[in-house]
């Protein structure tokens, strides 16, 4: 794979993350031919990967770092994972959003990045289970001024019992959502792959999003490279359901060729039209 030798570093280590998942390891020799690399340069990639928690590292290669599907960080714990990718997914995100809609957005520290990045659209009517995109636009309306602004959003949180990543969820967020329709809905998700397509590790979750999914008219899924391979516990939603996937450029060829397959719509933070004047 003679092309790879001049990806970037994050595109290169994606790769290999990928690999790792798919085969259940692999050998630093594999790895120098596959991507015409130095034994040094996989050596340091894989070192990257372990300091993410990613991968493990063994002797000559390393493999996957397997947590229970049921497994649930907290908002905290992904909030200071892959910023600057949330960052520009969220830049990207946002440009697809029409002053005077109704929206919804999930939980997610990719969703609480958009929510910023959405002040400034006017007339807006923002139906979110996430207790931290709520107090986004709760805060931005109680500063100096702003509650004479005219075009402020229209806030709807749901109810519901709370998760790890402060998302409400359950039969009481349930019937609220599926009582709505949104012109689309911004989805962030605890993994993503073919055969599983989007999942979570919480139960309750994956039914509130299920409802979400039904009550939109356009679905729009924000997630990271990372999240691409992850399985959760339930699945939710196949990726047919899915009218757009924006991610940010750490994605390798090889997964953008397979997600093209599934999805016609593929946003690339960074390296689209729709993301050029960021």
């Amino acid at each position: 794979m003679s092309d790879n030798q001049n990806l970037l570093a994050e595109q290169r280590r994606a790769l290999i993350l990928d690999e790792v998942r798919r085969r259940g390891g692999v050998r630093v020799n594999e790895l120098t031919r596959k991507l015409n690399v130095s034994d040094m340069t996989v050596r340091r990639d894989l070192d990257a990967l372990a300091r993410q928690g990613v991968v493990e590292k063994v002797h000559g290669g390393a493999v996957p770092v397997v947590e229970a599907s049921s497994h649930e960080p907290g908002f905290e714990a992904k909030s200071g994972l892959e910023l600057g990718a949330k960052e520009a997914i969220a830049r990207a995100a946002a440009k697809l959003v029409t002053p005077g809609s109704a929206i919804a957005l999930s939980g997610g520290t990719t969703t609480y990045s958009l929510a910023h990045r959405l002040l400034d659209v006017p007339d807006l009517t923002v139906v979110t289970n996430s207790v931290r995109v709520a107090d986004v636009f709760h805060t931005a309306q109680r500063r100096p001024g702003a509650q004479s602004r005219d075009g402020a959003a229209t806030v709807v949180l749901t109810g519901g019992v709370r998760t790890p990543s402060d998302s409400l969820v359950g039969p009481v967020a349930d019937r609220a959502i599926g009582s709505l329709h949104f012109d689309m809905l911004f989805l962030g998700v605890h993994g993503i792959s073919v055969e599983a397509g989007l999942s979570t590790p919480n139960l309750a979750e994956a039914e509130t999003n299920r409802q979400f999914v039904r009550s939109a008219r356009r679905v729009v899924v924000i997630a990271d490279h990372t999240k691409w391979g992850t399985v959760g516990l339930s699945s939710f939603a196949s990726l047919e359901d899915v009218d757009t996937l924006v991610t940010d450029a750490g994605i390798p060829e090889v997964l953008r060729a397979e997600i093209a397959e599934y999805l016609s719509d593929l946003v690339v933070a960074g390296e689209t039209d729709t993301d050029a004047d960021s």
